[in-house]
């Protein structure tokens, strides 16, 4: 600050994403001309610890002070409003402030933001703190980890319009005291109890989120007078129960309900289709059952979440005209039938989730127009027939709208431009008024459950945004493997385990320069691997296991040279290492020869198995019965000649059945 220390004039100072550097010694503690109305210093890169500027201790006529996202440790600093009383915002999240929260003891009318989420401290909030902030708008102290009770005092503010004190340690409320507020969020804390009535029929809320508690109760039972405007109502992972609510459709503008992680039971009732304006729906992790609307089609449903419920029956035309669905995720369900052509149609689909259902028939090649797929599970079902080559056509590029479940919009406080007009006149440049900060309400990051690389991995916001798989797993296609897959050149996973498919490994594969996941096992693949394949250098997880490949496993170097013999385990005439086959010339010989050449030492099927033992069988029966029809003295040479015949069709039954069990060990 010392180029501005006699800049009598300065009252607004903005300063964001600079490096910040140490003041010169001469110049500590020294009080500056000016009198600030308005400072914004965030998002610093410093060379050293990030300290509150001395200078402000001698600031008495502030309005606006903005530091955030700067890493400050150390104590709350109540001092800052003790010299400025005439402040009305206060951003102070993104830090690492910690103890307790210690107001002054006087009142501060003028006050009307206070932020200071995202520190380290705890402790109860302060009971006091209505008094000293009579007149506040905006509260948000989530994420720290304050303890004891909320101060139901904080819900006869008339003027306060939002209050968040999520992901913290909080254990007793009053919510009914507290339905007065707009934007209400106690999200991620120990908070329980019954909810009462009062708490959903207030004429102001409008935003209420309780995730993340121990609430319960049923509330289907609960009357909502029409024409509620709720906009967000958030109820997940608590222990709600009964059926599903149908008073939601008493609220024409409702965008985003999320009951997800209860214990709701019964069927989605036909009332949803009512529910013309739902951005966001997720109902997943319940008891519900039954079929699924097929009038439930809202156009602008972005995200749905039906998974891990008991829901079954047919698609139908559930979500036909969703056409704005970015997010289907249906899985873990009995969903039966085909999938339906009409996906097709929905050109803003980014991901689909059918995986662990009941589906059957063949993949639609109407997935192929979908240009924003990034995602595609329909693993665990009954689909059959070719795998579609045009599936290669899809360009899974990164969609950011996937990874933003629901925006929660804003509120813009006005007092930064009217501070400008009382100190100096009107605004010299436009500019002033993007110094304004935008209240953002709640922008929650989508989750999506995807399994590559052997395991279950939760994908979230940019992350997800950036995530491209493949998985058609544990269903019976059959046929080869198309070339075109050749061409997801983008694709970080893709998973054909589990089917019948045929033919060989396209050597187009080593086009997959991004790929960190090629699982292609337990199929009746032959030939040899391609060795164009080492050319993937991204490669984390990688296996052709229980196939019938032949040949040399690919050259053990880049990510090749990191594969264990559980990659390659199941193929009996695939040879080198990491295999205990040696590739030796007697190892070659005993390579497996076409179908219409193989010798004595081909393959035995089961079912000549199968018959052969059933001949021997009916042979030694009736034999048998011959000889004891016959004299004695046929018989006893009889016997001596079904004796040798038995040891005969044992040691030929064993043999084959030894044989065979080698081949598929």
């Amino acid at each position: 600050m010392k180029p501005f220390m006699n800049h009598s004039n300065l009252k607004f100072f903005s300063s964001e994403n600079n490096r910040l550097v140490t003041e010169p010694a001469a110049f500590d503690n020294l009080i500056p001309k000016f009198q600030l109305v308005f400072f914004h210093l965030s998002k610093t890169t410093e060379a050293l610890n990030v300290e509150i500027p001395d200078f402000l201790y001698n600031q008495y006529n502030l309005r606006v002070l903005d530091l955030s996202h700067n890493n400050i440790s150390g104590m709350f600093p109540s001092w800052l409003l003790k010299n400025n009383t005439r402040l009305e915002q206060l951003y102070l999240s993104e830090n690492s402030f910690v103890g307790t929260l210690q107001l002054q003891d006087h009142p501060y009318p003028n006050m009307i933001e206070l932020y200071i989420s995202n520190n380290n401290m705890n402790s109860q909030i302060p009971k006091d703190i209505c008094l000293i902030f009579p007149n506040l708008w905006f509260l948000r102290m989530a994420n720290n980890g304050f303890t004891g009770c909320i101060p139901s005092c904080l819900g006869n503010i008339s003027s306060l319009k939002m209050l968040d004190l999520s992901n913290n340690q909080l254990s007793t409320v009053k919510l009914e005291q507290l339905a007065t507020i707009l934007f209400l969020k106690l999200s991620n804390n120990n908070l329980g109890g019954k909810i009462l009535t009062s708490t959903f029929n207030s004429s102001a809320s409008e935003f209420l989120y309780l995730g993340g508690n121990n609430f319960w109760g049923q509330i289907s039972d609960f009357s909502l007078y029409r024409g509620k405007a709720w906009t967000v109502l958030d109820l997940s992972n608590n222990q709600f129960s009964g059926i599903l609510p149908r008073w939601f459709v008493n609220s024409a503008y409702l965008r985003v309900i999320d009951l997800s992680k209860n214990h709701f039971k019964g069927s989605i009732p036909r009332d949803f289709c009512k529910l013309d304006h739902l951005e966001y729906l997720d109902l997943s992790e319940n008891n519900l059952s039954g079929y699924m609307p097929s009038c439930f089609s809202p156009p602008p449903l972005i995200h749905v979440h039906l998974s891990k419920n008991r829901l079954s029956g047919p698609l139908t035309y559930g979500f036909y005209n969703s056409s704005s669905l970015v997010t289907m995720d249906l899985r873990d369900n009995s969903f039966t039938g085909s999938i339906p052509n009409w996906i097709g149609k929905l050109s803003s689909l980014s991901v689909l989730v059918l995986r662990a259902n009941h589906f059957d028939g063949e993949l639609p090649v109407h997935l192929c127009l979908l240009e924003q797929l990034s995602i595609l599970d329909v693993s665990q079902n009954h689909l059959s027939g070719p795998l579609p080559s045009c599936l290669g056509n899809l360009t899974l590029k990164e969609n950011p709208q996937k990874a933003l479940a629901y925006p929660g919009g804003y509120f813009q406080p006005w007092s930064m431009v009217e501070a400008y007009y009382d100190t100096m006149g009107p605004p010299l440049v436009e500019s002033i008024f993007n110094l304004e900060n935008h209240i953002t309400l709640n922008s929650t990051e989508e989750v999506m459950e995807f399994t590559t690389k052997n395991m279950h991995y939760g994908y979230k916001g940019k992350i997800l945004s950036c995530m491209s798989g493949i998985d058609l797993s544990n269903n019976n296609f059959g046929g080869a493997i198309p070339l075109e897959f050749g061409d997801l050149s983008e694709i970080l996973s893709l998973n054909l385990s589990h089917n019948n498919l045929t033919g060989s490994i396209p050597a187009t594969f080593s086009n997959l320069k991004q790929i960190e996941s090629l699982d292609v096992s337990y199929n009746n693949l032959n030939g040899a691997i391609p060795p164009q394949l080492t050319r993937i250098t991204t490669l984390e997880v990688f296996s052709v296991a229980h196939n019938n490949l032949s040949g040399m496993t690919p050259e053990r170097k880049y990510q090749f040279g990191t594969f264990d013999e559980s990659s390659y385990e199941g193929n009996h005439f695939l040879c080198g290492p990491p295999l205990r086959n040696n590739c030796s010339a007697e190892a070659v010989l005993s390579q497996p020869v076409p179908d219409d050449e193989q010798g004595d030492d081909g393959f035995i099927d089961m079912e000549f198995f199968y018959i052969s033992f059933g001949v021997c069988y009916t042979v030694v029966v009736m034999t048998i019965a011959a000889v004891l029809y016959i004299n004695p003295y046929w018989r006893r040479r009889w016997l001596y000649f079904i004796e040798d015949f038995i040891d005969t069709c044992y040691y030929f039954v064993v043999a084959s059945f030894r044989k065979f069990s080698n081949f598929r060990g």
